[in-house]
């Protein structure tokens, strides 16, 4: 296929969507430099305040709608676009711009808002320039409310058929418009894995595609599209027969989902009597449900960045506690293991003063902020401790590489302990606590970890990240971002050595526990505890129960000594082809430039999400 009929991006919501697409452009107008008198003045001032106004209310409206069509966590994206819409400096330096320069109410909100648009986009910090998003999606409704013209609804004429919406830059306020009935997909020009719209997107279950540069230009109204929402491919023009075999690929997945739902209620057991662990990740609120329903034996990784994702201030202790009740009392008699705030990189709250960075990815993150942030860290610490009060609830430490940093953290947890216990609030007097293993050098450093740890978690999207140098954000980098290389499979063998030596348990909670090819091999390794994204857990107990352990052990023992990524790879479909029928599992493998390796090994991603076709 040629590539002109490409175009690559990145994948954020997993997904096949097939259909027309739909241009949409909401972009910010061209405003006049416009000029009043003196008589006017106060009367600018006045129509500045009123248009604050509605759009406040507006974004207020469309954080009920959110509510209700995707859940409180992800409502509260709004949040911040409302912060930033009432914020006092910026009003206060605008309404100066009308009264000292004689502006019109538009040409000064825009001069101020392109002034904090440029100094966003030109920061070093990730996370500034992530809400760049909310800033144009306030700037747009602003502009047309001052300029006297309306924001016209997208669905003012309801499609006939599915459609693929392709945009510049996808705002949470657009996004929320959206519906699985009209929509196929989305493809955007802006935006990564950690923007709201993205956020929202996979929330509502439509598959999305961001970073796709030059898809405005290239893709004219109506042309049919078929995007992949994990890979990042968005095909123009996919000829009958791609369709035709997208389509049946879908029907034959669909009915083999009926015998990945047979397995829920089965224990998790090779052929030969492999015994495993299966619990579940939970991102964001919506999942407790799932895992519940296909029967996670508790949750391996709670994720708490979402309480902080796009809100104006830090989330309270009760609000914390109440959270991780809820997440627990959903798992009687299971393990929950909460991970601390995993803030950095590109998770930093509005509320939070971020230090600009060149790199934030190796630098001021994770456990390392907890620590020198100490009142936020005690809060969490304390909201866990409320928590775990008869509960079976553990915390995880992320991005650990040294000794001193559980350390510290136990001696904060029993500080807070003492203090809960001295004022009478019911608590937990002490927790395990375990640390995840997600660089080089907490994997070669594993068995001194493994003396301060009650148990590990391998995140094996970071561990991956760091041993390949590969940014997995970075679309021209994808091929090269494999858990399969040689050089993470043998750090992964240390750190369950290391485990077992110890005598604590090892579970792997990354991507890797939610890719059917690689449980093969984690199984082979020696992990008997996995965390799976919850759609995933269906097909990934079908695959244990498919595929014997020794076979699994073999091709662990020959992955370790490979010279490369695909031997591993070949390997392992050499190993399960006897067992499974690849072709039958990834609906996807009929995807132009999609090869059966790299395609099975995004298959759990979708099991259990609504397939668009």
């Amino acid at each position: 296929m040629s590539e002109d009929r490409v175009i690559r991006g990145i994948g954020v919501s997993p997904g096949v969507g097939f259909g027309p697409a739909m241009i949409v452009r909401f972009d910010v107008p061209d405003v006049p430099n416009r000029g009043v008198s003196a008589e006017e003045v106060e009367g600018e001032v006045r129509r500045y305040h009123e248009a604050i106004a509605v759009v406040a209310r507006d974004l207020s409206d469309l954080r009920e709608k959110v509510l209700e069509r995707a859940g409180p966590e992800e409502s509260r994206i709004f949040d911040a676009q409302i912060m930033m819409a009432r914020d006092v400096e910026v009003i206060t330096e605008v309404e100066r711009l009308i009264r000292e320069n004689r502006l019109s109410a538009e040409t000064a909100y825009e001069f101020k808002a392109l002034e904090i648009r440029a100094l966003w986009a030109s920061s070093g910090n990730a996370f500034l320039r992530e809400r760049l998003a909310d800033l144009a999606a306030i700037q747009i409704r602003m502009l047309h409310l001052l300029l006297g013209e309306g924001i016209a609804d997208i669905w003012s004429t309801p499609p006939e058929e599915p459609v693929v919406v392709v945009a510049h830059e996808l705002s949470p306020g657009l996004t929320v418009q959206l519906d699985r009935e009209n929509v196929a997909g989305l493809v955007s020009e802006e935006g990564t894995r950690t923007a709201h719209a993205a956020i929202l997107a996979h929330s509502l279950g439509i598959p999305a595609v961001m970073g796709a540069v030059g898809a405005m230009k290239r893709i004219a109204p109506g042309t049919m599209l078929l995007i992949d929402g994990q890979s990042g491919s968005v095909i123009l023009d996919p000829t009958h027969a791609e369709q035709e075999r997208v389509r049946t690929q879908i029907t034959r997945r669909q009915k083999l989902e009926l015998e990945f739902e047979a397995a829920v209620s089965r224990p998790a057991i090779t052929p030969d009597g492999r015994s495993l662990t299966l619990m579940g990740n939970v991102d964001l609120p919506e999942e407790i449900e799932v895992a519940v329903r296909h029967d996670a034996q508790g949750v391996g990784l709670v994720r708490t960045e979402f309480l902080i994702t796009g809100r104006a201030v830090l989330p309270t202790e009760d609000e914390q506690t109440e959270y991780y009740r809820r997440v627990a009392d959903a798992f009687p008699g299971h393990p929950v293991i909460i991970r601390s705030f995993d803030l950095g990189g590109d998770k930093f709250p509005a509320a939070f003063r971020a230090p600009t960075e060149a790199n934030p990815f190796l630098g001021w993150r994770s456990i390392r902020v907890c620590l020198d942030q100490p009142e936020m860290f005690r809060t969490q610490l304390r909201a866990v401790l409320r928590a775990a009060a008869d509960r079976r609830i553990e915390l995880m430490l992320p991005l650990v590489t040294r000794l001193d940093e559980v350390s510290q953290t136990r001696a904060m947890l029993l500080e807070e302990s003492a203090a809960l216990e001295r004022a009478g609030v019911r608590a937990a007097r002490e927790l395990p606590v375990g640390v995840m293993i997600e660089t080089p050098a907490a994997a070669l450093f594993a068995d001194r970890l493994a003396e301060v740890s009650s148990f590990f978690s391998v995140g094996t999207n970071d561990l991956v990240q760091y041993t390949l140098a590969v940014d997995r954000g970075n679309a021209r980098l994808a091929q090269r971002f494999t858990p399969h290389h040689p050089a993470v499979l043998r750090q992964l063998k240390t750190v369950i050595h290391a485990a077992d030596r110890a005598g604590i348990t090892a579970s792997v909670c990354g991507e890797m526990a939610s890719d059917p090819l690689s449980v093969v091999l984690l199984l082979g390794l020696g992990y008997t505890h996995l965390s799976v994204s919850p759609p995933a857990l269906p097909l990934i107990k079908w695959v244990i129960r498919s595929v014997p352990y020794e076979a699994a052990r073999q091709v662990a023992e020959e992955a370790l000594e490979a010279r490369s990524p695909e031997d591993v790879t070949n390997l392992l479909l050499k190993t399960i082809r006897p067992h499974v029928d690849l072709q039958v599992l990834d609906p996807e493998a009929a995807l132009p430039g999609r090869n059966s390796a790299a395609s099975f090994t995004r298959t759990a991603s979708h099991v259990g999400k609504p397939t668009q076709s």
